[in-house]
Formats: C-alpha cells, sequence, structure tokens
C-alpha cells in the first residue's frame, strides 16, 4: 500500500511543478505586457505634441483649411520652414541665442560645482543657512521678483558709484552682462537646482581622499581643483547640458532682457508680419508657423541628446538623487 502511494505522489508531482512553472509564466507575461502598455501610453504622451508640431509644419495652406485632414498632410510642402527662416531671422537669432547659452551654461557650471562643493563639505550653521536659500530659489517662482530684477538691471549701478561718477545709472538691457552677473553670483535660470544636484553628487564622495590629500600637504582650494575637480567633471557635463539646454529655450529672462536683441525665444512669438502682411498674408495659420518655429528652436536639442543622452542619464545617477 505504501509503495503505491509513493508512485502516485511521484507521478503528481511532476504535473504539479509544471502547473505551477505555466502560472508563473503566465504571471510574468502578464506583467511584461502591462509595463509594455504603460511605457507605450508614456512615450505617446511625450511624442504626441513633437508629432502634433511635426505634422503641422509640413502641412500647406489647403491642409490647413481641410478639416479631412488630421495628421497626414495631403500636399506636403516645407513652406512653413521658410516663413519662419524668413520672419524669425532664424540664423541670427540661432546664433545670438548660441553664444547666450554657452556663455551661461559655462559660468553656471562653474559656480555650481563651486557652491556645491562648499555646502557639501563645509558644515556649519551658516552653510545650513545658505543651504535654506538655495533651496529658496527653487521653490519660490522667479515672476514674484520680476520688477525689482528689471529695475535692478534697467537702472543698474554698484552702490551708487557710477551714478557718482558718471551723474546717471547704465542701463544692461540687450546684452549678455544680466545673464552673466545672474549666472558669476550663482541666481541665474535653475541654479539653485544645478547646485543642489552638486552638493548631493560631492556628499557621495568619500572623505578619505581629501584626508589623503591634505596629508601631501594640499590646502581646500588646490584639493578641489586638484583632486576633487577632476572627478566631478561627468557631473558637470550634465549639468551643462541642462543649463546650456534650458537658457536655450528660456522665455522667461530673454523676454526681460532681450526686448530688441534678437534671440529664437522671442523672433519665433514676434513673427506678425507672416501673418498679416506680404505675399504670406492669408495663406497660413498663426498655429502652424509658431509650431514650426518651436520645432525649428528645439530640433538641435534633440540632435544632442541623442548624443549625450547616456552622459545625461549617467550624471543624474550619480548625483544621489535617484536610487
Amino acid at each position: 500500500m505504501k509503495k503505491i502511494l509513493k508512485k502516485q505522489s511521484k507521478e503528481r508531482t511532476p504535473s504539479r511543478l509544471a502547473e505551477s512553472f505555466s502560472k508563473n509564466r503566465i504571471k510574468r507575461t502578464l506583467s511584461q505586457i502591462f509595463i509594455y502598455i504603460l511605457l507605450i501610453e508614456i512615450a505617446f504622451v511625450i511624442l504626441f505634441p513633437l508629432l502634433s508640431k511635426l505634422s503641422a509644419s509640413l502641412m500647406s495652406s489647403s491642409d490647413m483649411y481641410d478639416r479631412t485632414v488630421i495628421f497626414i498632410p495631403r500636399n506636403p510642402s516645407l513652406e512653413n520652414y521658410r516663413v519662419v527662416f524668413e520672419e524669425a531671422f532664424y540664423l541670427i537669432a540661432a546664433r545670438n541665442t548660441l553664444l547666450i547659452s554657452l556663455l551661461a551654461a559655462v559660468l553656471q557650471t562653474l559656480i555650481c560645482a563651486m557652491t556645491g562643493y562648499g555646502l557639501a563639505k563645509i558644515r556649519s550653521k551658516l552653510g545650513s543657512l545658505v543651504l535654506l536659500f538655495v533651496v529658496l530659489t527653487i521653490l519660490i517662482p522667479p515672476q514674484i521678483i520680476l520688477v525689482p530684477m528689471f529695475l535692478k538691471f534697467r537702472f543698474f549701478d554698484i552702490g551708487g558709484i557710477i551714478e557718482a561718477i558718471t551723474g546717471n545709472t547704465v542701463t544692461l538691457m540687450n546684452s549678455v552682462w544680466p545673464v552673466v552677473i545672474l549666472s558669476i553670483t550663482g541666481l541665474g535660470f535653475k541654479n539653485g537646482l544645478y547646485i543642489f544636484i552638486m552638493r548631493q553628487f560631492y556628499k557621495g564622495i568619500p572623505e578619505e581622499i581629501e584626508e589623503a590629500a591634505s596629508i601631501d600637504g594640499y590646502g581646500i582650494f588646490p584639493t578641489y581643483f586638484k583632486v576633487v575637480l577632476p572627478m566631478s567633471v561627468p557631473m558637470m557635463i550634465t549639468i551643462f547640458m541642462f543649463a546650456f539646454s534650458w537658457q536655450w529655450t528660456d522665455t522667461f529672462y530673454s523676454g526681460m532682457f532681450f526686448s530688441e536683441l534678437k534671440v529664437l525665444s522671442n523672433t519665433i512669438f514676434s513673427m506678425t508680419s507672416a501673418f498679416h502682411s506680404g505675399s504670406f498674408a492669408g495663406n497660413y495659420t498663426t498655429s502652424a508657423v509658431l509650431q514650426t518655429g518651436v520645432l525649428m528652436a528645439i530640433f538641435p536639442l534633440i540632435v544632442i541628446y541623442i548624443f549625450a543622452q547616456r552622459k545625461i542619464i549617467g550624471g543624474i545617477e550619480r548625483s544621489g538623487l535617484v536610487g
């Protein structure tokens, strides 16, 4: 009797194992399907605005006024790109935007790196207070200080010295000086976030490295510039790319400081002549031309991201903000 029961249990064991294996496989398959569906939905939400702009940019005048045309144009045309290229002074605006973005990105990267190192390694009540102010610059919208900042650079002076010498203040509008001053003082666009990221990165560096440098006779500054700074180059590259991208697409500071200077964020949204006069009148809708201009403005950033996405993601992982 016992032999018969053992024989039956042995016969049932493989079937049970196969059944449990099939159930686990079904669960894994369903979970993978759910993950893929979720990723496709997220990708659609992200890519849909870009694809809609690309579709509108390729539409001719007949497609724009045809209600049956939704995404795929029947008569594709590059006329919208020509309108933006001419009316938005694309080459001049792109050159000015490139120079301003590079200047701001370099200065912000260096200043935020040094400030982040000081906040990470100097432990004092003053450092905690400075960190609080840094966090407040992230939380407080810049629109709150719009008027004071405009007046400060419109009637620029340093403690009344310039007015005492020349008898008048200096205007820094329509020049790169507002961007330079804000970047050097750590108050540029998104600088609070960059400082916080660099602080998190430096907090992850072992203190033994700095102790070994001090034993070799290095002070604070030689230790930072000869030991710590070379280690933070990947993180600084990420900060540089962030600063460059956000300055390139900035409309807040550009609209306030560069009212007459041709930059992409201003010229694209001021193409009124393309809509009301000349050979373009009545042929192009405002929406199609503006979407084409936005697409042409962000195209360089898309190219940069395609080639630098690994460094950006790697820098975010090293910052300590994820994981």
